[in-house]
């Protein structure tokens, strides 16, 4: 922070987006004083492209050796932004999706103290719904379901939006070496934010679709997507409710998960046994294999009230900046 003026740095991840770099540089205003623009090994050669065609002393080339993924492009983009000494770091693609005219709309709550990280949410304007196609917005409603389980934010929607800011303090905290490169990077995030107790908030936005190709396959990654949000659901279980902390949460799920299977599986067993010895199953069978479903449903939907209402409130970077605060001032007394 200059003259207690805030940095704000914008990455742009590139790759195949030469036809469109030139436009999303453009719409970039004045509040913005670096911007990152990361070829990750793009075969149009957009860093070169930018180099030749772009004078605005803002903007600097970063380029990775190989192709590591939006992710990977994202995180070049943040350790030469943080290496600045930015304040927020904005992210936004290359393909002109994403207005930049917005970025301050993504700044503000982060500067104002509301929030450590922000993100788009395309589906805030009911309107604005209709203008997606189908494909995305099914797609968007199963993800969006997905990743409220495994990263505990149940109140943000369109996880995979990559219209995103985050402080520099918590940007530092994580763990960029772990965090997911390609695909999944958003949605990872989320958990690596959650992991450290982040604010996130949603900032309603449009999106704009043009002749872009995208390269996101469902077909490819929904086996992938599935493993990685169950891998982190139950990581953040761990993290949140058995190694930090322990409540009463911790125990109606586990204590959930079994009353629900022992009463499934005594249930089907039972019913098997019926079949083919062609009986009805005696009522009193039938409460004996409801009840503990019925106690687990109930415990597992405690757990899930308990889960919703812990979804981080206090932003990060206010807290260490409070701590540091009061730290100079003990050691000012002290001199």
């Amino acid at each position: 922070m200059q003259n207690n003026v805030p940095i704000v740095a914008v990455v742009i991840p590139c790759f195949c987006v030469k036809r469109q770099i030139l436009g999303v540089l453009d719409g970039v205003g004045a509040e913005v004083a670096n911007i990152f623009v990361v070829d990750d090994c793009c075969p149009e050669q957009t860093g070169t492209f930018v180099e030749l065609n772009v004078k605005d002393p803002r903007v600097r080339v970063i380029r990775n050796p190989v192709n590591l993924g939006v992710g990977g492009a994202v995180m070049a983009g943040y350790r030469a932004a943080i290496a600045q000494g930015a304040d927020v770091i904005v992210k936004v693609d290359g393909d002109g999706q994403m207005d930049p005219a917005l970025i301050f709309d993504f700044v503000a709550p982060i500067l104002a103290g509301e929030a450590d990280y922000t993100k788009g949410n395309r589906f805030f304007y009911l309107e604005a719904i209709r203008a997606m196609p189908k494909i995305r917005l099914f797609g968007n409603a199963i993800l969006s379901f997905m990743t409220k389980l495994s990263s505990g934010y149940w109140d943000l929607f369109d996880p995979t939006n990559g219209y995103t800011a985050i402080h520099a303090d918590v940007a530092r905290q994580l763990p960029f070496e772990k965090i997911s490169c390609r695909y999944f990077f958003e949605t990872d995030m989320l958990f690596r934010l959650n992991t450290l107790r982040a604010v996130v908030i949603d900032i309603p936005m449009d999106a704009k679709y043009g002749e872009e190709v995208s390269n996101l396959k469902i077909s490819k990654i929904i086996g992938e997507f599935l493993f990685k949000h169950v891998r982190n659901f139950l990581k953040r279980i761990f993290y949140n409710y058995y190694l930090r902390d322990l409540s009463l949460a911790s125990i109606e799920l586990p204590l959930g998960i079994v009353f629900m299977m022992s009463g499934s599986c005594f249930g089907l067993f039972h019913w098997m046994s019926s079949l083919k010895a062609g009986v009805a199953t005696p009522a009193g069978t039938v409460m004996l294999a409801a009840l503990p479903i019925l106690i687990g449903l109930q415990l597992i939907l405690a757990f899930l009230g308990y889960d919703i209402a812990s979804i981080p409130r206090r932003p990060l970077h206010v807290l260490r900046r409070s701590v540091k605060h009061q730290v100079l001032q003990l050691r000012n007394k002290q001199d």
